[in-house]
This record gives structure tokens, C-alpha cells and sequence, in this order.
């Protein structure tokens, strides 16, 4: 698009997005079935876990994904992919991760467990905590495991062999032995988007989308009612609707991905400025009310992550850096513009499947670092962002 300011990227609303040039994964290599210890049956588990749903085939699968809400979101065509034969879908998130699993089409059941070699604070390897999540896994049949690049699904795929669980699928670049049944490998030099990624794996344990299943990220309906915060706050009343403003979310869960709250508040003052109202999200309650300030309604601290996802549902662009509610919007269709720091590639983390103007630079000195503090003085990868093209960018996505 002509005049784009500089430093912007618009990914298209497709699956894969128009700008993003990412190569597929090579085929996946199947290692033959091996033998595992005996589990239990469907009868010794509890009736309401046990009963069957969807065709049932597979039995009860567990699919892993244990760090972010936002990595979860990405693994949703992954879940609906296994749901169409499993007859429980189990899903096995982190703390972080867990409301995010909640909110995910085709999940019966969540377990939450905190992984030493993925959480951003890791507890210490303990004997009561391996043999907690042993315990609760008992009776899983068969389990998916989905990793990021960075990371091994080895830990875990021990400690489901020793749970019982008999076929076990996962990206692994390492030899497993015994670990996996079906061992994916990928060319981690390519940058597939995260929610392709995962769904190659759930492909190769055998598991295909629905018929008419666009692979689009999703969550369940329906989403609580949020007119206390739209109607009252924002004023909008009974014309509340898609489109009726533009939620603002300050917030980061690492320090490199985060822009200025100086710039975020100034950009809020040039949003009312421009006539769009203007909702302000987030957990840090300090910082929500200082970048809402007296131009924008503060909702930080109020929502729970469901009504979050209803909140930026009913917005025309969400403004957000590459955080777990960049990924929700992507979830419930709203465009983004994704103030996005180049620790991670943007081909892989960006948000999926709907409009997005990426500002920030790309190239900058951090890029691919995965750093969660900058390495780089200054932050100049996010800090020569202004307000001006956040503004520009919202323009661009709203006409």
C-alpha cells in the first residue's frame, strides 16, 4: 500500500499472511511404534472423563502447549485438528497459558502444570512435582506435544512414557529413542508461522482439520457479556457493536517487546483526537491508568481474559505489542496494530490470520536475539515508533 510510513509491515488477513514469505516444513519423518508400559483404561478413570465425544477413536489425547496465553491461542487449529478423532481432548498448559486453554474450541479439560525447563521463573526439578503430573496424566492415551523453536518436548514425553501414555508425537531435531512414536522434524532456519507449525504436528500423529475448518485461530463461544465496560465506560450504549473503538494494550510480558508508556498515552490522547473512543487494557493497573490518563477508559485490572477476548472483540483495532492479546485478537477477528520487536521473527509470531501493520524496525540490532531485556541502548527497535504512524496505522486498518 502506497504512503505507508516507515518501518510498517501490513500482513494480509489470510491464513498465512500476504507479506509473509515463510517456507513450508519439510515432510515429517514416522518413526515405527514401539512399545510402552501398560496404561489404564478408559473404566478406572472417572466416568465424566472417561465418556466419549466426536468419533472417539483415538481415545483420551493430551495436547501440551506449557508457556504463554499467546502460544496457546496459536495452538488452536492444532486442538480442533485432534478433536475430530479424540474422544476427550486434555489440554496441558502453564500458569500463563492456562485461561487462554480454557477459551480454545475442542478442549474438555485443562490441566495446569508448571515446566522447570519452559516457565520464565522455573521451580526447582522435584520429586513430589514429577510424580504430581504423573499422576494426573494417568490414563491419557496418546499425547501431542507442542514446542517452539527454542524448545525441547523431551522433558515431557519422559515423563508421559512414565505416566503410560503410549504414542507420543513431537518436533524433536534430537534423537529420541524411545521417547516418541512419531518424531516431526522441521528445518527450524524456516520461519512457518507458529499456528502452521503446530498444526503440521497434530497432521502428522494423523490428525486433519474439519471439513470447512479455515485454520484460523478461535475461541469458544459465547463470550461473557461486557456491556458494563463498553455501554457504561465508553458511553456507547445500546449502538455498542464491532467497530465502536480502539483498545490500547500497554502491556508486555518481557521488557524488549515493550514500547515507551509515554508513547502509549500520547498515542491515546491523538486517538480521541482523531474521534475514535478508546478503552485501555491490561493487567498493571498503574499503567493502565496512566497511559488512559483523562482521554480513554481504564480497564486494567477488571477483566477476566474471556471478557478481555469480548472486549477487543467489539473493537475496530486493537493497538498492542506481540503479547498474549494480539494473538486473542486474531482469535476473534479484530485487526492489529502490532508494535512488534524483532527478538522473535515476525513470519512466525505475528498476528494470524487477520489485517496487521507491524511498526518497528525489523532489522534492528536484537533481531532473533529472543531477548526479554533489550541488549540494545536506547530500545531503538521500538522507541523511534511515534504516535503519529500509530494513528496512521489504525487509519490504515479502519478504512
Amino acid at each position: 500500500m502506497s504512503g505507508r510510513m516507515p518501518g510498517a509491515v501490513l500482513y494480509g488477513a489470510g491464513p498465512c499472511g500476504t507479506a509473509r514469505a515463510a517456507r513450508r516444513a519439510p515432510a515429517e519423518r514416522a518413526a515405527p511404534e514401539k512399545a510402552a508400559p501398560e496404561r489404564a483404561t478408559a473404566e478406572q478413570a472417572e466416568p465424566e472423563q472417561a465418556a466419549a465425544k466426536g468419533t472417539g477413536g483415538r481415545g483420551r489425547v493430551l495436547v501440551a502447549r506449557l508457556d504463554d496465553a499467546g502460544d496457546v491461542l496459536l495452538a488452536g487449529p492444532a486442538v480442533r485438528a485432534v478433536r475430530t478423532q479424540a474422544g476427550e481432548v486434555v489440554f496441558l498448559a502453564g500458569p500463563n497459558g492456562r485461561a487462554a486453554a480454557e477459551l480454545l474450541p475442542g478442549v474438555d479439560r485443562v490441566l495446569e502444570w508448571r515446566a522447570p525447563w519452559i516457565d520464565h521463573a522455573p521451580p526447582p526439578v522435584s520429586r513430589p512435582q514429577v510424580a504430581d503430573l504423573v499422576g494426573r496424566v494417568h490414563g491419557v492415551d496418546e499425547a501431542v506435544i507442542l514446542t517452539s523453536f527454542h524448545q525441547s518436548a523431551l522433558p515431557l514425553a519422559l515423563l508421559l512414557r512414565l505416566a503410560g501414555v503410549r504414542r507420543i508425537t513431537a518436533i524433536s531435531n534430537d534423537y529420541p529413542g524411545s521417547l516418541l512414536d512419531v518424531r516431526h522434524v522441521v528445518d527450524e532456519s524456516a520461519d512457518v508461522p507458529e499456528a502452521e507449525r503446530m498444526l503440521a504436528v497434530a497432521r502428522a500423529a494423523g490428525f486433519e482439520l474439519p471439513r470447512g475448518d479455515d485454520g484460523k485461530l478461535a475461541v469458544q463461544r459465547p463470550l461473557p457479556d461486557i456491556s458494563e465496560y463498553t455501554g457504561h465506560l465508553l458511553s456507547v450504549g445500546a449502538d455498542a457493536g464491532k467497530g465502536a473503538y480502539v483498545v490500547v494494550h500497554p502491556g508486555t510480558s518481557a521488557p524488549a517487546r515493550t514500547w515507551p508508556a509515554e508513547r502509549h498515552r500520547q498515542a491515546v490522547r491523538e486517538l480521541v483526537e482523531d474521534g475514535h473512543r478508546v478503552a485501555v487494557t491490561g493487567t498493571e493497573r498503574d499503567l493502565t491508568a496512566y497511559v488512559a490518563g483523562d482521554d480513554a477508559a481504564d480497564l486494567g485490572g477488571v477483566t477476566t481474559f474471556a471478557e478481555l477476548a469480548a472486549v477487543i472483540e467489539g473493537a475496530s483495532v486493537l493497538v498492542a505489542g506481540n503479547t498474549g492479546p494480539a494473538h486473542l485478537a486474531a482469535a476473534v477477528g479484530t485487526p492489529v496494530v502490532s508494535l512488534f520487536a524483532p527478538v522473535v521473527p515476525a513470519a512466525r509470531w505475528a498476528p494470524y490470520g487477520v489485517p496487521a501493520v507491524l511498526l518497528g524496525d525489523q532489522q534492528a540490532p536484537c533481531r532473533d536475539s529472543r531477548a526479554r531485556t533489550c541488549p540494545v541502548p536506547g530500545h531503538p527497535c521500538l522507541s523511534q515508533v511515534t504516535s503519529e504512524q500509530v494513528v496512521k496505522a489504525v487509519r490504515e486498518l479502519t478504512q
